[in-house]
């Protein structure tokens, strides 16, 4: 029987600082947010995004950033190695990203594959002036590929065989993040 250890990394506070300094973080890089969209990778990138998104509107006091959703799905390399099938998302942006500053947002990175098949799913959605990557949890020593986080908000240095879970009040009733072993 394999014993696992589960320990929280961050609570609900906790998780909601480190969201807000995200926020301000991006702010101060893109001021009002002209010619830049942010995308939130399907699924759990979405609720980052989401939270983000209505919060930097919140405190720049502006109805609307360009935001969409970006579903990878059929972009994996893994697509059709899988034992049971992916369940595809809805892809919801309704702009082009051509000559736009990009930030793709998305929960855990973690092999750099995730990534690699949102940038080639943005492509079909123009050629982005610059993007950037904006992520919860990097876990640093794990790359299958040369990604690098932009902005990250919490770095985790887990062994190869740790997880990394990120909780949702949406889908677990609470925010946080833990590391199972």
């Amino acid at each position: 029987m394999k014993h696992t250890t589960t320990k929280v990394l961050l609570q609900q506070e906790r998780f909601k600082i480190t969201v807000e300094r995200l926020c301000w973080q991006l702010i101060e890089t893109y001021d009002s947010f002209e010619n830049t969209c942010i995308i939130g990778i399907q699924t759990k990138g979405v609720f980052l995004a989401n939270r983000m998104e209505q919060r930097i509107r919140d405190i720049l006091h502006v109805p609307h950033i360009e935001y969409g959703k970006l579903d990878i799905t059929f972009y994996r390399d893994d697509f059709r190695t899988r034992e049971k099938p992916l369940r595809a998302m809805r892809t919801e942006m309704d702009f082009i990203v051509e000559g736009k500053k990009v930030i793709l947002v998305d929960d855990v990175l973690y092999t750099g594959r995730t990534i690699q098949s949102a940038m080639t799913a943005l492509n079909h959605y123009g050629r982005p002036e610059q993007v950037e990557l904006l992520t919860l949890v990097d876990r640093r020593f794990n790359r299958d590929l040369p990604i690098k986080a932009d902005y990250a908000g919490l770095i985790v240095d887990g062994i190869e065989n740790a997880y990394i879970k990120v909780e949702w009040q949406e889908v677990e009733g609470e925010d946080r993040i833990l590391l199972i072993e």
